[in-house]
């Protein structure tokens, strides 16, 4: 795979799709949640699942990774990826105002919009990876997935922002105008990031290359053993990641008596902790400018083992309570976290040009679509182990320390996994590819 070097302005011209994605999945996930919960009264289940099959639908990710490999052109995915989200963030927004005065449909709509959500996501954002991965130099990746990510949470801060000052006084129609604003201005801001940054140097497919079937080409990339292992890793990790987002700051009330308001600046501990962990690789990544590829292999295992130390120090205080330095902890897991968050994301570009040539999409899609599947469940898998957990145990302290370290034991898996992943190289290099077609007819001639 030949690459061809894309500047810092480049990589934060992408990270610009990031921000415009960012912008309108804050407002679908988050807002609208809060709009269906209270001001309509309903469930919280049923914004809970609409967020969760919008995870679900982007297990298409391979299938939208094997559109930009048949193609050739990772621009027409990402663009089109950002109209039909744009679209799906609006109709949501319709959905969420229809539930005013007819349920039904608009729970119907909301279904459609989601699911156009989920595709627009799973597309743009698949796309963007994989244009990333054949672009930016290798000493530069750490710090591309840093600021990629950072611009991302940049267009949740100040979508948040904007868009609560403009939804006041609150109305149906203004969350309506806001949603559609944003999204306009989201998809025409994603066209200029992407404008000729593609086509300039010629990434197109050759169009007289044979292509294979998507089902050859999943089954081919499934077949790569370090493909397929850090498909594992990447569920298993992201799983153990995103188990902690809901049960950690009703820990933190349970068992520290912290007020609502204390247990949401926590949250901001821990968000900067993930900040400033994740600046760290990125610096010391770019600086040190690695040759070998098992740098960022290091900083993917070592966040793992450092996240597992963080929890395991989380479930402590859940026993000791009150005198534990709950901030200290919770400010720890977070920087371990954004560590092992970044340095996987990078090596996401880094792996995915290893193996057959022409499979970038498909890796990046599988590893995308484990990592949307883990998101789905870990969330609900959490809250469940803490119910079942205090259900048994008469301790609610200990049932959060079985949960936390449970979670910890999922991390110091996914760095087992990780540090086998190069050992798969020389295997994958060794065994021979089932569908080189070329190499079948040398043998079969030769044999003649």
């Amino acid at each position: 795979m030949t690459n061809t070097g894309l500047s810092w302005l480049g990589i934060i011209r992408l990270g610009l799709v990031q921000t415009s994605l960012g912008a309108i999945v804050i407002l679908t996930t988050s807002t609208m949640n809060r709009v269906m919960v209270v001001e309509l009264a309903l469930p919280a289940m049923l914004p809970g699942a609409l967020v969760a099959f919008h995870y679900a639908i982007q297990m298409l990710r391979p299938r939208f990774g094997y559109g930009s490999d048949v193609g050739g052109n990772t621009t027409v995915w990402i663009i089109g990826g950002m109209g039909v989200l744009a679209l799906g963030g609006i109709l949501a927004a319709c959905a969420t105002a229809l539930m005013a005065s007819q349920l039904g449909a608009g729970i119907a709509l909301a279904v459609l919009a989601f699911l156009l959500v989920g595709i627009g996501v799973g597309a743009s954002g698949t796309s963007l990876l994989i244009l990333l991965a054949k672009r930016v130099d290798k000493h530069r990746r750490a710090a591309a997935a840093t600021i990629v990510w950072l611009m991302m949470i940049s267009g949740f801060i100040v979508t948040a922002t904007l868009a609560g000052h403009f939804l006041d006084p609150f109305s149906y129609l203004r969350l309506i105008q806001v949603t559609t604003v944003v999204s306009v201005i989201a998809f025409i801001v994603t066209l200029i990031a992407v404008y000729k940054i593609e086509n300039i140097n010629n990434l197109a497919a050759d169009p007289e290359k044979e292509k294979p079937s998507f089902r050859e080409a999943l089954l081919d990339v499934w077949s790569e053993p370090k493909a397929r292992r850090f498909t594992i890793f990447v569920f298993v990790s992201m799983l153990a990641y995103s188990a902690q987002d809901l049960i950690l700051e009703p820990f933190a009330g349970l068992i520290f008596d912290y007020t609502p308001g204390e247990s949401t600046k926590l949250a901001g501990v821990q968000n900067g902790g993930l900040l400033l962990g994740m600046i760290m690789v990125a610096v010391i990544g770019t600086l040190l400018n690695h040759k070998r590829v098992g740098a960022l292999r290091v900083w993917v295992i070592a966040g793992c083992v450092a996240s597992s130390a963080a929890l395991t120090g989380l479930a402590i205080a859940g026993i000791v309570g009150p005198p534990w330095p709950l901030k200290s902890s919770v400010f720890a897991l977070g920087f371990a976290n954004g560590a092992f968050a970044v340095a996987a994301i990078a090596s996401m570009m880094e792996l995915a040009g290893s193996g057959r040539a022409s499979r970038e999409g498909i890796r990046m899609g599988l590893w995308g679509a484990a990592q949307a599947i883990a998101f789905c469940l870990g969330g609900f898998i959490g809250t469940v182990a803490i119910d079942v957990t205090r259900y048994f145990l008469a301790s609610t302290s200990i049932a959060y320390a079985i949960v936390f370290i449970a979670q910890g034991l999922l991390f110091l898996v996914a760095a087992y996994l990780a540090a086998g992943i190069e050992k798969e190289e020389t295997t994958t290099k060794q065994s021979p590819n089932p569908f080189d077609q070329s190499k079948f007819t040398t043998e079969v001639l030769s044999n003649e």
